[in-house]
């Protein structure tokens, strides 16, 4: 009897150890959210036939935020990201007689699936949108002294990753499709259009017909200590050809910053988990 006792409670032990690492090995993976705050100096060169006909030169700084973080869509393979720019500059024109200032705020969300996958390289792809309010505004001239720049746009994007050692590699590239643009006709006063309301022809569809864009993204990560450093180059590129006016803006900027990874958690798993605390809800 004892020895059948003893031979029940060592099945009874294993079955409790096999139905716990089962349950472990089922319990979902909950994975962080990568976010990046980077500092930008550098570049800019920008025309705009509504302001002036001559290109004006310069330099350009900008704050760029990001986030990366995992979906359950597409079998938790999509990824979604979301990039916070804000961009401002000063230059001016090659005689070195008048300034344009400009300055551009600029929220793009993309989702990115990977395409290929092996242990130190991944390629992702993925399409998302792109809204950018911004403006130019000219110190000579007097009667239209600013240009108005804003555009919504869907746009196209690729994503690749390189593992090596401690050292991360990022390259990613963004375009846009097709979108909406906003530019007034050639001579046509700011005054017309939101004073007397003659604002005819001043949004445009837009297309690779019309408006051309590019943003060339490449960072290195290193970590050091408890922090992760982030250095790299940021291009953009944006040009419009519409009403007999062309403008363009291009910048190349060198991009320093930190990283840090973070968890999200609803109230729901914070009043679930024992081991979750929160400073606000108790």
């Amino acid at each position: 009897m004892i020895k059948r006792i003893g031979i029940g409670l060592v099945l009874l032990l294993f079955t409790a150890n096999a139905l716990f690492g089962q349950h472990e090995l089922s319990t979902p993976i909950k994975r962080s959210v990568n976010q990046s705050t980077l500092f930008g100096v550098g570049s800019m060169s920008m025309t705009d036939t509504y302001l002036s006909p001559l290109e004006y030169n310069g330099i350009a700084l900008s704050l760029i935020h990001e986030r990366l973080n995992s979906s359950s869509l597409i079998n938790g393979k999509l990824i979604f990201q979301q990039q916070y720019f804000l961009q401002a500059a000063s230059s001016e024109n090659p005689i070195g007689n008048s300034k344009s200032y400009y300055g551009n705020i600029d929220y793009r969300l993309n989702g990115l699936y990977p395409f290929l996958k092996t242990s130190s390289f991944r390629i992702f792809g993925g399409a998302g949108a792109d809204l950018s309010l911004g403006g130019i505004h000219n110190l000579r001239n007097s009667n239209n002294p600013a240009q108005l720049k804003t555009n919504v746009n869907l746009t196209a994007s690729a994503l690749a990753f390189y593992q090596w050692n401690l050292l991360t590699l990022r390259w990613q590239v963004t375009s846009p499709l097709l979108g909406v643009f906003f530019s007034p006709e050639y001579g046509q006063s700011y005054y017309e259009i939101f004073v007397l309301g003659n604002n005819e022809g001043t949004i445009h569809l837009g297309s690779p017909a019309n408006q051309i864009g590019f943003r060339n993204y490449f960072t290195a990560d290193y970590p050091i200590g408890n922090v992760t450093l982030r250095a790299g180059y940021l291009g953009n590129y944006y040009r419009t050809d519409v009403n007999n006016l062309i403008t363009s803006l291009s910048s190349h900027q060198f991009m320093i910053g930190i990283v840090f990874e973070s968890l999200n958690f609803g109230r729901r798993e914070i009043e679930k988990n024992d081991w979750l605390k929160s400073v606000y809800y108790e």
